[in-house]
């Protein structure tokens, strides 16, 4: 699991027949202890509703596909939670 930020959201007329009717976001890795943005952008299927500017917690592979019950689908990412806050010790 990792802590991304919703950057934008992906509008696509034409999607697999398995992805029809899933939001798709752009989603910025994190660093947790700083908050900076770490690594490149992805694309996630979300399965919570988030919007473009709240942190998020993203599962990848095939955890990915069992977060949104789309089995043998292409999906990589998927966004199951919406961070309120966290906190690291020191």
């Amino acid at each position: 699991m990792l802590i991304g930020l919703v950057i934008g959201t992906v509008v696509a007329s034409r999607k697999h027949e398995r992805l029809v009717g899933s939001k798709i976001q752009i989603v910025q890795p994190l660093d947790p202890r700083s908050s900076a943005p770490q690594g490149s952008p992805f694309v996630a299927v979300d399965a919570v509703g988030a919007g473009v500017g709240e942190q998020v917690l993203v599962v990848q592979g095939s955890a990915a596909r069992t977060a949104v019950d789309i089995e043998n689908s292409p999906v990589d990412a998927t966004i199951v939670g919406i961070i309120d806050q966290f906190e690291i010790g020191a």
